[in-house]
Order: structure tokens, then C-alpha cells, then sequence
């Protein structure tokens, strides 16, 4: 037996087709109520829900047609099912109580299979289309919640895009502003962030009368997390009077003199022994030019050598590289030398240079970079890292993927 299948008002003048209708039909489930006339039917309407209402054309007082406008006017066809209920002799009606808007229609006498058949036409029709009101219901809310994330999301947007253009211009006034005013020698640096922040840093900067410090560190990954150690580092690179330098000490005689790079790299490594939570580490090219006696004293700590173009002979890549920042507690770190002559060029860049891909995946490579700053070993130097890095991007087909960044210089005449 069907249960719960909706609840009906029969409006009919005779109580015998009243009588027979709910014997018929609340047996199976419905719900039924039964009104007389046309006045008492409009005032359970309002006073209640029914899914369906089975309408008897021919009453005393107010007809079905009247019922059928009135019932119209408030409920649509979709919301409230009505089967008008007709005598054989009078299907003439039928096309009139379509037309105002009945959704089928009963002769009389019944047969109440086809009576109930109707019905649950009717209300299955009625079910579909609650289902799609409440379908387009759930979908407006859910496109208005839709469109207030994604509101917020554009306003978060805005907010951390502002933010991480604020980072990035703190960032990039920590690069280099001006050069020293070194005799007799030249420097020149390029930066490329990939991304608004970045993680590579360097600087060139005067320790005292003889000495400059250049530095290209590269911290690993991207974005906001690598751009907050690479400033932090940055910091303590600067030399005094900052509240605290790594690049200046005083020795044992009271005099500011520059410190090593191997100790500078040793102080760095203690203090930046790796998260294990993050695994951010950091590589560093840090050396101390003596400007009389054009001695290069460079530590590379996981940083790819230098590449020493001499004024005489083909490029010659030193790449003898210590252990990265903060990988293991006591690495040893020592420094290296290298004696310059009169128009010889040291050039250091980030590992973004020489990693960039081509479509077959083949890296660009050392060699690479090194055969192009060389053969641009006539342009002024600036220019000659600006080649590298096009050589870099012609290969590659496409900007390139990573931070990159170098750094150089080039001594002049005695």
C-alpha cells in the first residue's frame, strides 16, 4: 500500500463523488480533505498546503471555472496540480479549464483506476519539478556562496599581492645601489628574480682602502620562505656600522680589517644549521678582493666556482665547491686564492643560469655559460653577463625557470 503520497482536496457539490473519491484514495496513502463549494475550497487553500486538487466543474454558487482563475492567480500549475473532475457530457469544458490553466481533467462516473492512475501522474510531474525548483534553489545558494569565496579569495589576493610587492621592493633595496670606487677595478652584477620573490642575493661592497667583499648566495626553493632567510642573510653580510656584520673584525692589534671568507662562511653555517621542518639550506659564493695586490681570496659554499676568463687564453672553470649552509655542523670550510692580472675577469652566478632546460630536458650547462661569457669578453662587463643570460633564455626557448643572478669584476690597468 502507498504511503505519504500527498495530500489532496476534493472540491465537488455531491457528497456521493465526495464519499467515493476518499474511499478510493486514502486507503492508499493520501491525504485527504473534501469541501463542498467553491468559497470554503479558496479558504482551505489558504489555510493549508495541498499538492493536487480535484475540481468538479459544475457547482451552485461559484463554478469550478471561477475556483480554477481565483486558485490561478496565486498558485502556478507547476506548485498546485489541478484535475478538474467532468460529466461525459460536458468534455466541451475540458478545453476551456486547460486553457485557464487545469492540468488534466476526470469523467465522470469514475473509474478509479484511471482516477488514481491520474493522480500519480500528476504528482510524480509535481515531485520532478520540486525536485528541479529545489535543484535550482541549492544551485543559486551555492553559486552566491561561489561567488562570495571567490570575492574573498580575489580580496585575499589583492592583500597578499600587496604584501609580497612590499616584500619585494625591501627586497631589491637590499641590492646593490652603486658600486665602490675601486682603482683599477671594474664590477657589475644582474638579477632575475623568477617569481616577485626570490631567494638569490648578492652584493658588492667596500671592507676598507684595499679590500671589497662580493658575495652571490642562493637559497633553496622559492617565495616568501626563501625570500625571508635570503634577507636575514643578507643582513648580516653588510659591513658596519651595522648593529652586527660577519664581513668586518677586529683583530688582535684593535684594527677593523675584513674577515676571511672561510670564516665568514663558518659563522653563517652555525647559525644556519638546517630546519628539518622546512629543509631550507642555502649555498654562498663570498670573496675578498685585495685592490693593490689583485689577490682573490673566495670561499664557495655549495655555490658553483668562479669563472675566471684571463686576459690571455680561454675560460677556466673553479669549481671546487665546499658543502651548502647549514648541511652538516662542522663542514671545514677553507679558502681559495686566485691571482689576477691586468684585464682578467671573474664571473659567479646562480645555479638558475646554467640548469635552465631546453624541450629535450638537456641543461645548459657550465661549459655553456662559460663559452659565452668569453666570447663576450670584449663587451663591456655588464653587457657580457646580459649575453650570458640571453645565451641562457635562446637555449632554453622560454624565460627562465629559476632565480638568476651573477655577479663580476674585472681588473683594469696598473
Amino acid at each position: 500500500m502507498d504511503r505519504g503520497h500527498g495530500r489532496l482536496l476534493i472540491v465537488d457539490d455531491d457528497q456521493l463523488n465526495r464519499d467515493t473519491l476518499i474511499d478510493c484514495l486514502q486507503p492508499r496513502g493520501f491525504d485527504m480533505r473534501a469541501s463542498a463549494n467553491g468559497d470554503e475550497a479558496l479558504a482551505l487553500i489558504d489555510q493549508q498546503r495541498f499538492d493536487a486538487l480535484l475540481l468538479d466543474i459544475t457547482m451552485p454558487g461559484m463554478d469550478g471555472f471561477e475556483v480554477l482563475r481565483r486558485v490561478r492567480a496565486k498558485h502556478p500549475a507547476t506548485r498546485l496540480q489541478i484535475i478538474m473532475l467532468t460529466g461525459s457530457d460536458e468534455r466541451r469544458h475540458v478545453v476551456d479549464a486547460l486553457r485557464l490553466g487545469a492540468n488534466d481533467y476526470i469523467v465522470k462516473p469514475f473509474d478509479l483506476s484511471v482516477v488514481l492512475a491520474r493522480i500519480r501522474t500528476q504528482l510524480s510531474l509535481k515531485k520532478s519539478v520540486d525536485r528541479i525548483v529545489a535543484l535550482e534553489r541549492d544551485m543559486e545558494r551555492k553559486n552566491e556562496q561561489l561567488a562570495q569565496a571567490n570575492r574573498e579569495l580575489q580580496r585575499a589576493y589583492r592583500e597578499t599581492k600587496a604584501d609580497l610587492e612590499s616584500a619585494a621592493r625591501v627586497q631589491r633595496a637590499l641590492l646593490p645601489t652603486s658600486l665602490p670606487d675601486a682603482a683599477n677595478v671594474s664590477f657589475a652584477w644582474l638579477y632575475k628574480p623568477c617569481d616577485e620573490l626570490a631567494g638569490d642575493s648578492i652584493n658588492v661592497f667596500r671592507l676598507d682602502d684595499d679590500h671589497v667583499g662580493m658575495y652571490l648566495l642562493d637559497v633553496s626553493g622559492h617565495g616568501v620562505r626563501a625570500a625571508l632567510l635570503s634577507v636575514a642573510i643578507t643582513r648580516l653580510l653588510l659591513p658596519l656600522p651595522q648593529r652586527e656584520s660577519l664581513v668586518q673584525r677586529i683583530n688582535g692589534s684593535g684594527v677593523l680589517e675584513p674577515t676571511p671568507p672561510s670564516a665568514v662562511a663558518e659563522e653563517l653555517n652555525r647559525r644556519f644549521q638546517l630546519d628539518p621542518q622546512t629543509y631550507q639550506f642555502f649555498t654562498i659564493f663570498y670573496g675578498v678582493l685585495n685592490t693593490h695586490t689583485r689577490e682573490l681570496r673566495y670561499i664557495c659554499a655549495g655555490q658553483a666556482g668562479p669563472v675566471h676568463v684571463p686576459s690571455r687564453g680561454g675560460p677556466v672553470e673553479l669549481n671546487n665547491p665546499s658543502i651548502a649552509i647549514g648541511l652538516v655542523p662542522d663542514p671545514g670550510y677553507g679558502d681559495s686564492v686566485l691571482q689576477l692580472d691586468a684585464h682578467d675577469r671573474v664571473y659567479v652566478y646562480s645555479d638558475g643560469l646554467d640548469e635552465s632546460r631546453n624541450e629535450r630536458q638537456e641543461l645548459f650547462g657550465a661549459r655553456r655559460v662559460s663559452s659565452a661569457l668569453y666570447e663576450a669578453r670584449d663587451a663591456e662587463l655588464e653587457e657580457s653577463l646580459r649575453r650570458a643570460f640571453q645565451a641562457a633564455e635562446t637555449w632554453s626557448n622560454h624565460p627562465l625557470d629559476d632565480d638568476v643572478s651573477a655577479v663580476a669584476l674585472e681588473i683594469g690597468e696598473s
